[in-house]
């Protein structure tokens, strides 16, 4: 069988939306906004929020199918939606989430 015709496994597909969601929160805040303010550039926040506006909303799709294809709490469903909106804290819940699937991969001891 074919790489292309495996399914991904919902847990990698959300770490990598994530991963692009985290960036452009960064990219937005630390790049984008001091163009608008600083420089007097409003382009660079339209076009940079609108790319983060969209993987937001991929974030949120990819939790909300993990809370019902992978049985996510609704505390981890709650903590990825928190993480999403700080800078920097969606690569926390990726390191977080990423020890998980390696401790669960292990066989038992």
């Amino acid at each position: 069988m074919r790489t292309a015709d495996v399914p991904a496994d919902p847990s990698r597909r959300f770490r990598r939306v994530a991963l692009a969601e985290g960036v452009s929160l960064l990219l937005l805040l630390f790049v984008a906004m001091p163009l608008k303010y600083g420089l007097g550039m409003p382009l660079a926040v339209r076009i940079v929020g609108s790319l983060h506006g969209a993987l937001f909303l991929w974030y949120v799709y990819e939790a909300v199918d993990l809370r019902l294809t992978k049985a996510w709490s609704t505390g981890r469903l709650a903590l990825a939606m928190v993480a999403s909106s700080l800078p920097f804290a969606t690569f926390w819940f990726d390191a977080r989430l990423r020890r998980e699937l390696a401790a669960a991969a292990l066989p038992p001891a």
